[in-house]
């Protein structure tokens, strides 16, 4: 599996997919993310040091993802983490964040801020409909004012191209998260052997009618492709 990347367009960075003890929440009707786990720190700690590795500061700015919150990774890797912050130049760091883990939040800035780097943390709010976000998806979002939800993060990912959705709902989901985070990340749904599937017919609205709207604004990414920051396919090597 491919784990490291460059992103070039739009907020240009580094990317790694590390690998954790996996998301503990793992309800999400649409996810099988969370697959991608073990629970062997050492061997989670070996993986991800090989990845890490490869983070050179090009851009003085890192994404660190993994299948669960930041706070899913082992000790060894967040302290590795910060050793290659250090060594490369990393001005500003990326992570994820399941709202369940939010409370760890504040520590890990302070943690990152002694070293005088910036830390950026994005969640998956997938829909600010709170009523087909938690009946629907079982999302785990305790919260359905955005305000509220947008209180210790910085940065959201939307989910389009679910039965039921439309133009309307997605780009008030898109305005919304606009309004009340520095940054957007919009996934296309992929089909995976979750019980939610893609609604083709919803997909070919957003590509004709958001798409085009949206594609060139530097606060909005755009993955059609759950792969398209490059890391999450299957490797070259």
């Amino acid at each position: 599996m491919e784990r490291y990347s460059i992103i070039k367009e739009k907020n240009p960075r580094e990317i790694v997919l590390l690998r954790g003890r996996g998301c503990s929440w793992r309800r999400c009707r649409f996810c099988d993310y969370h697959l991608d786990f073990s629970t062997d720190e050492l061997a989670n700690y070996e993986l991800n040091q090989v990845e890490l590795a490869k983070v050179s500061g090009i851009y003085q700015k890192l994404e660190v993802i993994n299948s669960g919150s930041f706070s899913d990774l082992d000790q060894q890797t967040m302290d590795l983490i910060r050793k290659i912050c250090i060594s490369k130049g990393i001005k500003e760091i990326h992570f994820e964040c399941h709202w369940k883990d939010r409370s760890a939040i504040k520590a890990l800035r302070a943690s990152f801020a002694s070293l005088n780097i910036l830390v950026k943390v994005k969640i998956g709010v997938e829909t600010f409909d709170a009523l087909f976000r938690e009946s629907y998806l079982d999302k785990g979002i305790t919260a359905s004012d955005p305000a509220e939800i947008a209180a210790d993060f910085d940065e959201c990912c939307l989910l389009f191209g679910l039965p039921g959705q439309n133009r309307e709902t997605m780009e008030r989901d898109i305005e919304t998260g606009l309004t009340h985070f520095e940054r957007v990340c919009i996934n296309i749904m992929v089909e995976n052997g979750k019980p939610i599937k893609p609604d083709p017919a919803v997909i070919e609205v957003f590509l004709k009618e958001l798409y085009p709207k949206y594609m060139g604004n530097p606060r909005v990414d755009i993955l059609l492709e759950n792969t398209d920051f490059g890391v999450g396919g299957e490797s070259n090597a």
